[in-house]
């Protein structure tokens, strides 16, 4: 059964991309980028119903309140599909850092240009830090948040990556707020995983990070912190969550 409802979801899902980006791209010429991004959220609705409808997936927020004013960096554990395409209407405004060769896909990859993403080549380390702190100081000039992956790819519940310094450097230099976020989707959408297991993700949104007026020496510090804080939070959400997935198939 869970094939069955994975594969219904899968047909739905492609649908969406294909109806969504679609609108996304002939809206281009005649809107502003706020208003493609407002797509965008409604495209990441669309996922979280047929998720619930065909998966029996849900998800809870928790810790909203600990959101400052925006614009500020957003960093998120990556385990699954599932925060990037369903994590748009849950936060504040905020175009995602992505792998450039996601923008060559088709429909998908047109809709992440048409909205503003940041794409980088991670195999150019410098000159990818430069165009993130282009692009970022871009999208805070307009009030938009960014959101990064720091492990800089999708980990497997309870794997830990390197965890890379590029948003703290955005967010000091910016003088904007951290804001860190864990979640446990990889429980039950597991990254290169077909199957959707049903139950209810837990995505947790941390104390803030303030970054104004502290200098680059102390850059590893905030670093750590955030580091610590994902985390922990982390650790908190498994060891309290009573609706794990069965083992993947």
């Amino acid at each position: 059964m869970i094939w069955l409802r994975s594969a219904l979801f899968f047909v739905f899902f492609v649908l969406g991309i294909v109806g969504y980006a679609t609108a996304i791209v002939l809206a281009w010429p005649f809107s502003g980028v706020r208003t493609r991004m407002s797509m965008a959220a409604a495209w990441a609705r669309y996922n979280r119903r047929i998720l619930v409808l065909f998966c029996g997936l849900r998800h809870v927020v928790e810790g909203a309140e600990h959101l400052p004013p925006p614009p500020f960096v957003i960093l998120s554990r990556h385990e699954s599909a599932w925060e990037t395409v369903a994590l748009h209407d849950q936060l504040p405004v905020f175009v995602l850092v992505l792998k450039k060769s996601l923008l060559y896909l088709p429909f998908f990859g047109w809709a992440l240009k048409a909205t503003g993403q940041i794409a980088i080549d991670r195999g150019h380390g410098v000159e990818a830090l430069r165009i993130l702190q282009r692009e970022g100081k871009r999208c805070f000039d307009h009030g938009v948040s960014v959101l990064i992956f720091p492990e800089g790819t999708r980990m497997s519940p309870g794997e830990r990556g390197k965890f890379n310094p590029g948003g703290v450097m955005l967010a000091m230099q910016a003088g904007v707020p951290i804001v860190p976020v864990a979640h446990n989707a990889g429980d039950y959408w597991r990254r290169r995983s077909f199957l959707k297991h049903p139950g209810v993700i837990r995505l947790r949104i941390g104390e803030p990070i303030f970054t104004a007026g502290i200098s680059r020496e102390e850059r590893r510090q905030v670093a750590e912190t955030a580091r610590r804080r994902i985390e922990t939070m982390m650790d908190e959400i498994r060891g309290g969550a009573v609706n794990h997935a069965p083992p993947a198939a």
